[in-house]
């Protein structure tokens, strides 16, 4: 599948990502990771080499650390086509018989003359008010202390004089 090129034996350095350059020559750029590194990479020439490139080829550096090539896939698989269903004779006559009314309209529509499109009419509706009922709060039973009789009977004298 593919096929070396040329052995050069260069050594990974984790954190790059090794490539062959537009010259031939195998050369590294760091791999942002996490959004470290913004822009275009630095680029440096790891070795000279100078490899002619093919028209149509995929070249890399392999596990090896030498340029390999391999061919480039072009356009993929072709899909098959899907089976046509055969359909009834019963079936066939509808059709026909749909396609003869509608040429008979056709032919009207050419005789008359052009109309303006009718204006479509907006519907009205009513909107509904929502009456929100307003909630009571709700009193809780507590126990009451009693208080003594004598200052009861003061308040509902002062209550009176108002």
């Amino acid at each position: 599948m593919a096929k070396k090129v040329k052995k050069v034996g260069v050594k990974k350095v984790k954190g790059y990502l090794y490539f062959v350059d537009k010259k031939g020559n195998v050369a590294r750029a760091t791999m942002a990771r996490g959004g470290k590194v913004k822009g275009k990479k630095k680029i440096e020439v790891v070795a000279k080499v100078g490899v002619k490139k093919e028209k149509g080829y995929l070249y890399f550096i392999d596990k090896q650390g030498d340029i390999s090539c391999a061919k480039m896939a072009r356009g993929g698989q072709k899909k098959k086509r899907a089976k046509k269903k055969v359909v009834k004779k019963k079936k066939k006559a509808v059709k026909k018989k749909k396609k003869v009314v509608k040429k008979k309209k056709v032919a009207k529509k050419k005789k008359t003359t052009k109309k303006k499109p009718a204006k479509k009419k907006k519907k009205v509706t009513k909107k509904k008010k929502v009456v929100k009922k307003k909630k009571k709060p709700v009193k809780k039973k507590v126990a009451k202390k009693k208080k003594p009789a004598k200052k009861k009977k003061k308040v509902a004298k002062k209550k009176k004089k108002r």
